[in-house]
């Protein structure tokens, strides 16, 4: 069964599955869709990132060579600097593969789209949902690199303190980490749906101004203008940062999840999780 929304953000139609919860059985149809269309052109781009590599390897390097070997240059070092040598085989194609799909979901938001098609990162179970798959992962990591008694400790912080100190920012610390996907998640939505609002109130506002005949013929083409100027900044600009902050906080919380490695002092070096 399919339900229609009025096309106004933070409304989406959605299908449910089955008879049961509809917590469980609900989901937004236009999420799913675009998601979907952002999942296979991130493939198509991964696919071309490994055709492009497997042409440098052949000695025929290109310009769009030169633009992902920069990217992931940049991302391998960022990971260096945070995690360690050790950590970037495992780490660089999750913070890579984040950073094309929520780039490739921002920049469909330029196009004029329709239902069942939106920003699918406008919609917080999304991002909720990449940011608990982040964290999950993160955790597990910590507990690879660390050892279970290793992990445990990381909460403890400061570990320089005493043990009452110790004792009493424990709490803290598991607080710290239970908003780590919710900040990750809802500053991604933010943003995305600030913009979605911005562009719905700016329409409000030019057909209330301009109502109908010919001071809407008059000041229409100002206006496809300047909503396109608009949607450059938004889309491409904010779009690209909130993916870029994404991605860098995907590869700080991994860092973070190594603390208490060099003073539990291991005998045996970390393993990669490759």
């Amino acid at each position: 069964m399919i339900i229609a929304d009025e096309a106004i953000p933070g409304n989406h139609p959605t299908v449910q599955l089955c008879h049961g919860s509809s917590f469980l059985c609900t989901f937004n149809l236009d999420t799913l869709y675009s998601s979907g269309v952002a999942i296979v052109l991130t493939l198509l781009v991964g696919l071309g990132v490994a055709y492009a590599l497997r042409r440098r390897r052949a000695g025929k390097p290109s310009r769009l060579q030169m633009v992902l070997e920069m990217l992931l240059g940049y991302t391998r070092n960022q990971i260096r600097d945070s995690v360690g040598d050790d950590g970037a085989t495992f780490i660089l194609p999750i913070a890579a593969t984040i950073f094309i799909f929520i780039l490739i979901a921002n920049w469909m938001d330029f196009f004029p789209l329709v239902q069942p098609f939106e920003p699918a990162n406008a919609d917080v179970n999304l991002t909720i949902a990449m940011a608990i798959v982040v964290i999950l992962i993160v955790q597990w990591y910590s507990v690879h690199v660390l050892g279970w008694k290793g992990y445990f400790r990381r909460f403890t912080k400061p570990f320089e303190a005493g043990r009452t100190v110790r004792i009493l920012f424990t709490p803290l610390n598991v607080i710290e980490e239970v908003a780590k996907p919710i900040s990750l998640a809802l500053r991604l939505f933010g943003n995305i749906f600030g913009g979605l609002v911005m562009v719905y109130l700016l329409t409000l506002a030019f057909h209330a101004f301009a109502g109908s005949g010919p001071v809407l013929t008059t000041i229409s083409p100002l206006w496809v203008i300047l909503l396109v100027v608009w949607k450059l900044f938004d889309v491409f600009l904010i779009g690209t940062i909130q993916a870029f902050i994404f991605m860098l906080l995907t590869i700080i919380y991994f860092g973070m999840a190594r603390e208490g490695l060099e003073e539990e002092h291991h005998a045996a070096p970390a393993h990669n999780p490759a």
